[in-house]
C-alpha cells in the first residue's frame, strides 16, 4: 500500500500517482512519476534505510524508462548509486527539481 505521507506531497504538486507490486516477487515502489523522458520510481522511506526495490528498478535491463529514482527520508540531500535523496522537508521543491532537470 503506498505510502500516505507521500502520496499527498505528489498530489499536492499535480502528479498521477502509480503504484507498483510484483506479484512474483518482492518488488515494489511506493510511487512513479512521469516526465517526458523519464519514467520515475519514487520510494519513501520511514528511516534513511536502503532502497533495494529502487536500485533494482534503476539497474534492471527491462526498463529502460528508469535511469534514476528518487528517494524522500529523513536524512539530507544526496545523490548516490543513480538515487536522488531528498529529505521530507523539501519533497514539495521536487517537482520544480525535474523540471529543471529536463
Amino acid at each position: 500500500m503506498p505510502n500516505r505521507k507521500g502520496e499527498a506531497i505528489f498530489v499536492k504538486s499535480g502528479y498521477q500517482l502509480y503504484y507498483y507490486k510484483r506479484e512474483d516477487s518482492t518488488l515494489e515502489e511506493d510511487f512513479f512519476v512521469r516526465t517526458a523522458n523519464d519514467l520515475i520510481p519514487v520510494e519513501v522511506k520511514a528511516k534513511n534505510g536502503k532502497a533495494k526495490s529502487l536500485c533494482q528498478l534503476i539497474q534492471s535491463k527491462k526498463y529502460p524508462d528508469i535511469s534514476y529514482g528518487i528517494k524522500l527520508c529523513s536524512g539530507n540531500i544526496g545523490f548516490e548509486n543513480n538515487v536522488y535523496t531528498f529529505p521530507y522537508f523539501c519533497s514539495f521543491l521536487v517537482k520544480r527539481y525535474l523540471k529543471e532537470k529536463i
